[in-house]
Formats: structure tokens, sequence, C-alpha cells
């Protein structure tokens, strides 16, 4: 594997959140769940590695006595999504030379 990717984002799980969350200001869990087709038990690791990473943060909260778990994505994971794809878009070049 090429050092030049983020391990964090070489999972597809991980990428997946992420892209989610490039693209709206935040996510559900449960809209992650639904999107991504992940169970619980497997986003919440996913969610928890990146959060640790610090390219998520995490909200936990009850609304009408129900929690809820959100998600955004924190400027540190837009500059590693951003640069992970610059890489990837850099390899095809490469590729199609």
């Amino acid at each position: 594997m090429n050092p030049s990717f983020d391990p964090i984002l070489l999972s597809q799980a991980r990428l997946g959140i992420v892209t989610v969350l490039v693209t709206r200001p935040e996510a559900t869990f449960s809209d992650l769940k639904e999107i991504l087709g992940l169970t619980q038990g497997n986003l919440g690791i996913h969610l928890g590695k990146l959060a640790e990473a610090g390219y998520v943060a995490v909200r936990k909260e009850f609304v009408k006595r129900k929690p809820r778990t959100t998600a955004r994505i924190t400027e540190r994971g837009r500059k590693a999504f951003l640069a992970h794809v610059d890489h990837l878009a850099s390899v095809a070049r490469q590729v199609n030379g």
C-alpha cells in the first residue's frame, strides 16, 4: 500500500461515512446506517475510529426521550478526505498515462 493513502480512509465503511458527511452538514446514526447499509455495531465501531482520529464529531443527545446520535465531519476530516481523493486521482492519472 502506498503510504500516501490515509490508512483511516482505506476502510470502505469509513470512506463511505466521510463521503456522506462531506455532502451534508450532519447525519444521524440512523441515516448513515440506512444510506451505507451497515449494521448498528459495524457503524458504531467505524464512527468511533473516525472520531478517535478527529475526522468526525459525534453528538449524543435525547430528543423526546429517545437517544439520537449525530455525526458531522470536522475540518481535519474534510482535509484528510480531499487529500485521499487527490492522491487516488493522481494514481489514476498515472495509470492512464
